[in-house]
């Protein structure tokens, strides 16, 4: 499953966008995982300062 971005915690820093190997993630007013691109590697995860990103 791909990462899942809770968006009521992204506080659209751009950390994820930045870490992601894939370019699977995109900012908009939050966070937005393209599910189709998404490799499942939890770098997003990883990197988010606010814990708004989980693999589901």
């Amino acid at each position: 499953m791909p990462a899942v971005v809770k968006g009521e915690d992204c506080t659209a820093c751009g950390i994820c966008v930045d870490a992601c190997p894939e370019g699977s993630i995109t900012m908009d007013d939050i966070a937005k995982v393209n599910p189709d691109t998404c490799i499942d590697c939890g770098i997003c995860v990883d990197e988010c300062p606010s814990e708004a990103i989980s693999m589901n």
